[in-house]
């Protein structure tokens, strides 16, 4: 399969966060605040959600339903926890494990591929996942390759979304399902400017403090309102080839849920 330029159905992001930079220099600079924020990734998800994006990622690999047989790839999922949850999945099936993994994993940063291989060691899952340093836009792998591909608060960290989501495409097989968490668009006005106050004060104040990181939390903070709406993802993913695509919010539209089926 011929891989779309961005011009055809493409979303390029507008910049590193709200600043605006060339493409080369975002895809750095993301990989660089991946670096940063790898040691304390997952303290930091529980202080800033309150823990809920744990709710949110067991709702979501249960929503995805991976199968006995089934390859899987989980994109920009260094730090294993969809990977670790989809595993878990297939072993309550009854899924018997063997030589190859049952999960594989593609990130772009060494750092947060590091840190989730040690975990994924340490909580008994060595061996069932797999581990691949590569980029969501230029994916290491061949056509037709999985029946199942996630990616989980993500999607936003890529330059070209509509280029991503083509590699997604090119790596299913027919019939093959993609599914999507990540933060988008409080349904409500009021919430919504409630929430942007608490992103673009308390997100930052809390990096600093416990990260020792202010910036990279800033970045974090400005991505999540330079991401397209549910809708316009929807219209991203159905240009990229899926049919049907369908979304739902989580809590409001904190976040949604979006997925799609590879004809």
């Amino acid at each position: 399969m011929t891989k779309p330029s961005v011009s055809e159905h493409g979303f390029t992001q507008p910049g590193f966060g709200f600043r605006k930079i060339d493409a080369d220099s975002r895809t750095r600079l993301v990989e660089e605040v991946f670096a940063s924020v790898a040691p304390k990734y997952d303290l930091m998800n529980d202080l800033m959600s309150m823990g809920v994006h744990r709710l949110w990622k067991r709702d979501f690999i249960r929503h995805a339903a991976p199968r006995p047989g089934e390859a899987i790839l989980d994109l920009a999922g260094g730090t294993g926890d969809i990977a670790m949850g989809l595993v878990k999945n297939l072993r309550a099936q009854g899924v018997a494990e063997g030589g190859t993994p049952l999960v594989t994993v593609c990130d772009l940063s060494p750092a947060m591929l590091d840190v989730g291989k040690a975990r994924a060691a340490d909580r008994g899952f060595f061996g069932a996942i797999g581990w691949k340093q590569g980029n969501a836009e230029d994916l290491p792998f061949a056509d037709k390759s999985f029946d199942l591909v996630t990616i989980c608060f993500g999607l936003r960290n890529v330059t070209h979304i509509g280029r991503a989501l083509a590699e997604a495409f090119r790596v299913l097989k027919p019939g093959g399902r993609f599914h999507c968490l990540e933060f988008s668009r409080p349904a409500l006005p009021l919430f919504e400017r409630a929430y942007d106050r608490y992103s673009f004060s308390f997100l930052p104040w809390l990096g600093e403090k416990v990260a020792q990181d202010r910036e990279s939390y800033q970045y974090l903070a400005e991505s999540i309102r330079a991401f397209p709406p549910q809708e316009k993802l929807a219209g991203l993913m159905a240009a990229a080839g899926f049919d049907p695509v369908r979304w739902r919010n989580v809590s409001l539209g904190l976040a949604a849920m979006h997925w799609g089926c590879r004809p």
